[in-house]
């Protein structure tokens, strides 16, 4: 028992270091050495856990992942107001993406690679995500005229799109238009006022 414990605490010493290696140099530019340094181990005993970056990639950025996305699975599912859900998401996505800068290329790089198989992982076999209640919600504003005429896939897309590609495109955008991180986090603490009123303003009648 006290063995168990003692590699469990090993273990969560070597993801707590990953994960910040990972978040400030990205899968490309962490290495194995640096890990091993900021968990305070030498390098043989982190290959004794984890055989290359990419397993210990894949095991924080999945684990982040399955704690993510049922979150927004929720927003979708709850019975809040339409307008409430847009805010909520965009506010939950980008806290998101701001904590975990590369999780969006890992998902990316997972659903590319096998998309039935990471939806399995992140969801498992009987828990697929569930839309349909946000699409029928969009619906019934547009038929009570809250809202105008939209193809409610088309304003899932927008919502998503706005909000997520800002954090892949991040390399392009910081360099282009000379942004430091700390302004690159600013801008997108600003968005998650602007693009809720974008897409609200877009369609309320």
């Amino acid at each position: 028992m006290v063995k168990d414990k003692k590699n469990q605490g090993a273990e969560e010493k070597i993801l707590s270091a990953a994960r910040k290696i990972f978040t400030t140099k990205g899968m490309a530019g962490a290495r194995m050495q640096d890990i091993a340094n900021e968990a305070g181990i030498n390098k043989a005993l982190l290959h004794y856990y984890y055989r290359d970056k990419e397993k210990l990639f894949e095991t924080i950025f999945l684990a982040e992942a399955q704690k993510f996305f049922p979150k927004i699975n929720a927003i979708f599912q709850s019975d809040d107001p339409l307008f409430h859900k847009i805010e909520k998401f965009v506010d939950e996505y980008i806290d998101e993406m701001l904590e975990n800068p590369y999780l969006p290329w890992f998902v990316l790089n997972e659903i590319n690679r096998d998309p039935d198989q990471f939806m399995y992982k992140i969801w498992g076999e009987n828990n697929l995500p569930k839309p349909g209640k946000f699409l029928d919600q969009i619906e019934k504003e547009i038929k009570n005229g809250t809202i105008k005429r939209i193809n409610p896939v088309h304003l899932l897309m927008n919502l998503l799109s706005m909000t997520i590609f800002p954090f892949i495109a991040r390399p392009m955008i910081t360099r282009n238009l000379h942004m430091t991180d700390s302004r690159f986090r600013e801008t997108m603490e600003e968005r998650k006022k602007e693009i809720p009123k974008f897409i609200i303003d877009s369609i309320r009648k």
